[in-house]
Parts: C-alpha cells; sequence; structure tokens
C-alpha cells in the first residue's frame, strides 16, 4: 500500500505493528509477523533511514514508532524531493540533446561521417526521400506525428504511393490518433488503406521518420521545424534501434478503423495513458498538447478528469497516487 512511498511490504508490516504494539522488540516483533529476525532488523534500518522510527527518549536502547500523521508528511516531502530532482534530471538531459542537436544541425552539410548524410532546405529533403521511395524494393515504415496534414501534401504524395503499392512494397505509416479530427487526412488513409496500405495511429509519435528497406532512414533534426534540416541514417546499429523503435510502437498503436478510446485494462484509453506518462515527466498542459497535438484545452480536459479520477488536489497528489493505482510504475 505504501510502496509508492518508499516502503515495501515488510518494512510496512514492522512499521503498522510498531504502531499497535509499541513495546515489542525484534524478537516479538518477527514472532508476531511470521518472519526472522534477520528481515525484522533490515525493515528497521529501513525504516530508520526513512525517519519512520527513532531511539525512545523514555526506555534506551528501544525503538518508537513515529506517528502516522508525522510519518507520512515525511514520506511525502521525501517522494517530492525524489520527483523534482527527477525532473531536474530530466530538463538536463533534455538541454543536453537540445545541444546535441544543434551542433549536429550547424555541421556544415559538406561534412559527412560513416552512416551520416546531411540535407539542408526542404528542396533537397524532398529530392533524397523520392529518390529512396523510388528504390524501395520491400518495405516503407513511416512516423507522421502532428494533427490534420495539409490537403495540398497528401494529395502530393498519393502517386509516390499508388507506385509504391502497386510494386508490392509494404508500406506501414502512423500516424497520431488527433488525425481522426481532419476529415481530409481520414479521407487520405482510408484511400491508402483501400489500396492495401497499412495504417495505424498512436496518441504520441517520438518524431517524424521515414524507414526503407530497413537500411536507410530519414529523420529531420529538429522535430519542431522539418523543414529545416534532415539527415540520411544507414549505420547498421542506427537501422536496427530505429525498426525497434517502429515495430515496438506499431504494435501498441490502434488500426485507422478501430476507436482510439478503446479502454485498456486498468479502465484507461491509450490517450488517457500517455497523458499520465507525460504529466509524470512534468510537461505542462501546453507540452502535452503539443506532443499529442491536439489543443490546449483538450489537454487540460483529459489532465483534469484524470486529476478527478483519483480525487487528487494537485499534479504532485496525482502522481503519488496514480503510483498507488498501478498507473505508473513505482520507485524502487
Amino acid at each position: 500500500m505504501l510502496a509508492a512511498l518508499g516502503l515495501d511490504a515488510t518494512a510496512e508490516a514492522v512499521y503498522r505493528t510498531m504502531l499497535a504494539r509499541p513495546r515489542d522488540g525484534v524478537h516479538a516483533l518477527a514472532d508476531h509477523l511470521g518472519t526472522s529476525e534477520a528481515e525484522i532488523r533490515s525493515s528497521l534500518d529501513l525504516l530508520s533511514e526513512l525517519a519512520l522510527i527513532r531511539p525512545s527518549y523514555e526506555r534506551e536502547g528501544e525503538l518508537h514508532a513515529v506517528p502516522p500523521e508525522v510519518g507520512m508528511e515525511i514520506l511525502m516531502a521525501r517522494q517530492q524531493a525524489d520527483l523534482a530532482a527527477q525532473q531536474l534530471r530530466i530538463e538536463a538531459s533534455r538541454a543536453a540533446a537540445a545541444q546535441l542537436i544543434a551542433e549536429f544541425a550547424d555541421l556544415s552539410p559538406t561534412v559527412s561521417s560513416p552512416g551520416v548524410e546531411q540535407l539542408v532546405g526542404l528542396d533537397e529533403i524532398r529530392t533524397r526521400i523520392s529518390g529512396l521511395a523510388h528504390g524501395v524494393q520491400t518495405d516503407l515504415m513511416t512516423f507522421a506525428p502532428g494533427g490534420g496534414h495539409r490537403p495540398e501534401t497528401l494529395e502530393a504524395s498519393k502517386a509516390s504511393d499508388l507506385a509504391l503499392l502497386d510494386r508490392g512494397v509494404r508500406m506501414r505509416s502512423l500516424f497520431q490518433d488527433s488525425v481522426r479530427n481532419s476529415q481530409t487526412t481520414v479521407a487520405y488513409t482510408t484511400w491508402l488503406g483501400k489500396l492495401g496500405g497499412e495504417v495505424r495511429t498512436a496518441p504520441d509519435l517520438p518524431t517524424r521518420l521515414m524507414i526503407f528497406d530497413r537500411t536507410t532512414a530519414v529523420i529531420p533534426v529538429s522535430s519542431d521545424d522539418s523543414s529545416a534540416g534532415a539527415v540520411v541514417l544507414t549505420g547498421q546499429g542506427t537501422l536496427t534501434a530505429l525498426c525497434a523503435l517502429f515495430e515496438n510502437v506499431w504494435s501498441t498503436a490502434q488500426p485507422l478503423g478501430a476507436s482510439p478510446e478503446e479502454r485498456q485494462e486498468g479502465g484507461l484509453s491509450p490517450q488517457e495513458t500517455t497523458v499520465i506518462r507525460l504529466l509524470a515527466q512534468g510537461l505542462t498542459d501546453e507540452a502535452i498538447a503539443k506532443r499529442l497535438a491536439v489543443s490546449p484545452r483538450t489537454a487540460r480536459r483529459l489532465a483534469n478528469g484524470l486529476m478527478e479520477q483519483l480525487s487528487a488536489a494537485s499534479r504532485f497528489e496525482f502522481g503519488v497516487r496514480a503510483v498507488q493505482r498501478g498507473w505508473l510504475p513505482g520507485t524502487e
């Protein structure tokens, strides 16, 4: 019950027993709980580390359990500090990743590295993609994040799509759930599906991505502006990782004809599960809206609805209760 706050089942049982039977020593606790004295001493060490027990002021050599109203405040404060530290680590990682991407994007297009080709500008990107599509033989996998796509972009891609399908290329495309609100994008994906293309949707996609025959990938250097520049990747290790990423997202995505609101085990939709994960990462409503390609109002409605389900007054309290409910993995 208190695993989300750092207590394992044995330590929690020891703490509860010490509250109910304050005069019990190690031997009596072990006898009462049916466990070994070694396990009791290990739990006492953990409880002491968490400040849930302290030496008795009245009985020298004995331990005293801190009252629950004080102990729970201590644990909650500790959990909040841990979450704050984790958020700082996430922000530091994000900053480091952004710096790396910026440095990579600033490289001269004439500079090449093994397995990496620089593309600068929309014309160069589209020309290279067109050439790769013309040569693809067996498999094309695509991440197409964002909400509804522009009608002219969808229309322009139809000739190439039709040529690929006529050649027997397996086309798998992943869009975000929010495209279901775009009539033009739904019409395009329906057309693609009738011709043999496979289309699924997921609440969130990590980046725009195209993988040709599992040997070549094109990925933008900036997720905010895919026209700014891109890289063509051909390294075996990189392609193995990108193909595994695609297959993992594909396996949990919803076929286009299925409802994205279908409830999973635990009563959550895929979109709600994604919102919970993003809330746990500390993202704001605006950032969540951007990741899901929905309006900030929709993101706020989803977040508030989940908080109401758990009767959480704050996002920190929501995080703790989400772990207790099993919506998020507990901390070790």
